[in-house]
């Protein structure tokens, strides 16, 4: 019986063999590397494109509005964009405007706005046809008023891209509800607005349209995701913009741009139609609202929209209309109030600009109470940064993978991607090294925490509200504008776990005594994110500064209400200065 030989047989698979696994080797290699070039390379092609019909859209506002400007050679946009909405909307009801010409001067002013701050993800120049039937809509509070919406809010034949290429070439097949309640009540969507990647961030840039700009510091964000509706807006080159807020969405955007911005009670306003890359919301509520220049056009809006339209087009929606009464009342109102919720201290124009509308409320007859946040540190990262991630970011982090990853939600990304137990295990190493907030906050974006919890918190909160008898709150609102990829967020998300309404009214600017006592600002905790704080509002001299004011929900127009009154109070308070 021939004898086997092992080592001849390992040198004859060697010198058999080895060329065909070192060729499958690297054939594999090469096949996964040219699947890569490849799929690099549609990406890049969806990018271009996308581009590509952002920029015929520019060209075509530009040359419809020379044409415009042809054909009438005494149109003068700038007297037409300076005009209030309730102003605008006087003229164009009595005929002494034409919506032609309110739509062009928008267009142009726009324009110009949008070569500044690249805030536009696409003009809708379906809207100069919308302008050959909307004698029809004559009726409407909205008639001829040009509005902006936010990208991820849907329009027919164009797409809802969030930022993200996975996104990009899918363009809606109907309007969003609130788009066709809108255009019946006259108004005519011309532009859509640019947000940060994924939406789930606090400033504006992703990599398909790139960084927005703050319209009152170029170095400064404007604030997200609603970025390119406050820059827009802030800019001048709208009247009226439509955004979401998840956790300050609106909010942050209104206060970094100096204009208003309000959250409704979630549900209040149809959501259907909006885009989104997170998933399983069901105890932090996202919510729909308007931006503008002032209260009384956010009221204009939302008395708009709470029609029997919406009602009809979502019966998911409560008909409940506008309360105008609620709303024009001026009976003087029990008012709650707090300087530093505990979890991070104002920066030092903040708590100015709170306290200086404290005490313009105080004089103006109303009565303040304190009111303190309860238990903020616990509720914020185990109630609310889980309930907004409240899939782990699963959902999240899908929507971004064949996208490039935009500077901006770098860190989050990193956070999302990495497995929970590894995070928890790079958290246990770090702890003694660095903040606990670390620790608490990489654990809370893995997944919801307890939904029961969430709304026994929630009547916690009333009760205290309803013990104190207050009307509304007034707090300090995040700001100044922060200098690019910084993020703070517990005065806003605290509103939308709640689901209170909460809306933002500009009341002052940064002095330079302001940007002076940063350097004695120590934070709540002293650790690294208050010393990031610090680095976020500097070199904010002459932004503006904002509050906020909240109600119970379903008390929508008590808010609007509450924030006409601040805005009234703060405007009379300048002008007797300036005499």
């Amino acid at each position: 019986m021939a004898r086997f030989n092992v080592q001849q047989l390992v040198l004859d698979l060697h010198i058999n063999w080895t060329p065909v696994i070192a060729a499958t080797v690297c054939g594999t290699g090469a096949l996964y590397l040219f699947l890569k070039w490849r799929n690099n390379q549609e990406i890049q092609k969806k990018i271009l494109n996308a581009r590509k019909r952002r920029d015929a859209s520019l060209l075509q506002a530009e040359q419809a509005v020379q044409q415009f400007k042809m054909q009438n050679p005494d149109f003068e946009s700038s007297s037409i964009v300076s005009l209030s909405l309730p102003e605008l909307t006087g003229k164009l009801k009595d005929g002494s405007l034409q919506p032609d010409a309110v739509l062009y001067a928008l267009m142009e002013k726009a324009l110009e706005v949008n070569k500044n701050l690249n805030c536009s993800t696409e003009f809708l120049m379906e809207s100069v046809a919308q302008l050959e039937d909307i004698k029809t809509q004559k009726k409407g509070l909205l008639y001829g008023v040009p509005i902006s919406i936010k990208d991820n809010v849907s329009y027919e034949g164009h797409d809802t891209s969030c930022g993200v290429v996975s996104k990009l070439g899918q363009p809606a097949l109907v309007d969003s509800v609130v788009v066709k309640v809108l255009k019946k009540q006259g108004a005519i969507p011309f532009i859509k607005t640019n947000i940060p990647q994924g939406l789930l961030n606090y400033d504006c840039s992703n990599p398909i349209y790139g960084q927005t700009l703050n319209p009152c510091n170029l170095q400064k964000s404007p604030g997200g995701s609603s970025g390119g509706e406050g820059a827009l807006i802030g800019g001048g080159g709208s009247f009226l913009g439509i955004g979401t807020d998840i956790a300050g969405s609106i909010r942050i955007p209104a206060s970094f741009c100096g204009i208003c911005g309000f959250k409704p009670t979630a549900k209040r306003i149809s959501a259907r139609g909006i885009s989104s890359c997170i998933k399983g919301q069901n105890s932090v509520l996202p919510s729909l609202g308007p931006l503008a220049r002032d209260v009384e056009s956010l009221a204009l809006c939302m008395q708009a929209l709470l029609c029997q339209d919406m009602f009809s087009l979502d019966p998911t929606v409560p008909p409940i209309p506008f309360n105008q009464e609620v709303y024009e009342s001026s009976e003087p109102l029990r008012i709650g109030y707090y300087e530093n919720d505990g979890y991070l201290q104002p920066s030092p124009s903040m708590a100015r600009a709170f306290r200086e509308t404290k005490d313009l409320l105080e004089r103006a007859g109303h009565t303040l109470v304190p009111f303190q946040p309860l238990r903020l540190y616990h509720v914020f990262h185990e109630l609310t940064l889980r309930g907004v991630m409240a899939d782990g970011g699963r959902t999240f982090i899908s929507q971004l993978k064949p996208s490039p990853i935009d500077p901006c939600i770098r860190n989050q990304d990193m956070i999302l991607s990495t497995p929970g137990f590894i995070m928890r295990l790079i958290s246990f190493v770090l702890k003694p090294f660095v903040s606990d907030e670390i620790a608490i906050v990489s654990y809370a974006t893995h997944g919801v925490g307890s939904v029961i919890e969430m709304h026994g918190y929630i009547q916690e909160v009333i009760a205290e509200w309803r013990r104190l008898n207050v009307d509304v709150l007034l707090c300090p609102m995040l700001g100044p504008a922060y200098n690019f990829t910084y993020c703070a967020l517990s005065y806003t998300s605290l509103y939308n776990l709640l689901n209170f309404p909460a809306g933002v009214v500009p009341v002052s600017a940064v002095t330079e005594e302001d940007e002076a006592q940063l350097s004695q600002y120590t934070g709540v905790h002293g650790d690294m994110w208050d010393k990031l704080f610090v680095k976020a509002v500097k070199g904010g001299v002459g932004l503006p500064v904002t509050v906020q004011c909240v109600s119970l929900p379903w008390q929508d127009e008590m808010c609007l209400r509450f924030m006409r009154e601040v805005e009234q109070l703060t405007a009379k308070n300048k002008l007797t200065r300036k005499y």
